[in-house]
């Protein structure tokens, strides 16, 4: 494993800025921001523009790497590809695609993006037009020998109730998931906020993790509402917080991003879902397990790389 860091908090800095300070302290890999050149939306920076790339392009930024000693470990674009808007959502399909070429002529192995889902209809339904989103994408990424890596946040501001956003934020999406030939960029944080336990959850899954993400976190399970986040993301007092991204890079500067997000509202979930049918709306598969913690109580403390190991 590299450890390296997610350059979308640094929209300000260049990448041959990012990639030289991250060489000069001990980093080994850099997780790339790859989204459309849009202007200042919140999360996003375009630090490899996928919009118009090829070979000669693609051999600038490696050089860029070469020069610093790292690896490029993924390229990024977490977006709603389920957008209840047609027309966004065949653009967010079609940036994923050139996110593949791009990732295919740089020779970097996964392309990070979300499942996301539409509000407007039944999840069984959105289940269904993923399946047909990502079937010709993860065809066209095998074909390039990269592999499409899902990002397992709950996202629930994309939702108007505060219900999850993206569908991939539980054990049992993961598995529907992998059966499209997706795979996993794990984020254990995800998880906490909802009371599950982040190792057991992964134990059967660890062949299907091809990237990994970390975030901090602080439990207040006294907080716990009822989609039940017992938590919320840590808030420091110090330039280098950006609330959700969770980065502070001292000697860069400042980092110009975006604050907390928001959290939801509602209260009172006091009990784990334990029936054959779960709030995703999709039963659970052969060798899936229960590993919702107590509703009232912290995730266990333990060292995910030591039970990993």
């Amino acid at each position: 494993m590299k450890l390296g860091f997610l350059t979308a908090c640094l929209t300000q800095r260049s990448l041959a800025q990012i990639s030289a300070w991250a060489g000069e302290n001990g980093y080994e890999a850099l997780e790339v921001a790859a989204w459309p050149v849009l202007g200042n939306r919140p999360f996003t920076a375009s630090h490899i523009d996928v919009s118009d790339f090829d070979q000669g392009k693609a051999d600038q930024v490696l050089e860029v790497f070469d020069r610093r000693g790292l690896t490029l470990s993924s390229l990024s674009f977490y977006d709603n590809n389920l957008h209840p808007d047609p027309e966004q959502r065949a653009q967010i399909n079609e940036h994923v695609e050139k996110c593949i070429e791009a990732a295919a002529l740089l020779g970097c192995p996964t392309v990070g993006t979300f499942i996301g889902r539409d509000p407007s209809k039944p999840v069984a339904d959105d289940l269904t037009g993923a399946a047909q989103i990502f079937s010709p994408l993860v065809e066209r990424a095998g074909e390039r020998d990269v592999k499409i890596v899902i990002e397992n946040c709950v996202m629930e501001g994309w939702y108007p109730d505060g219900y999850p956003g993206n569908l991939a934020y539980s054990p049992e999406l993961w598995e529907w998931m992998f059966s499209l030939g997706l795979y996993l960029n794990y984020d254990p944080s995800h998880l906490m906020w909802m009371g599950i336990d982040p190792v057991a959850a992964l134990r059967p899954y660890v062949d299907r993790v091809a990237h990994a993400q970390a975030k901090d976190i602080e439990l207040l399970p006294d907080k716990r509402n009822r989609y039940g986040r017992p938590g919320i993301s840590v808030k420091r007092p110090d330039p280098w917080d950006v609330g959700w991204w969770r980065y502070r890079l001292p000697g860069l500067g400042q980092v110009i991003g975006p604050g907390l997000s928001t959290p939801s509202t509602r209260e009172g979930s006091n009990s784990c879902p334990s029936d054959k049918k779960t709030r995703s709306g999709v039963a659970p598969r052969t060798g899936s397990r229960q590993v919702c913690a107590s509703p009232t109580e912290p995730c266990a403390r333990s060292s995910f790389a030591e039970e990993m190991s």
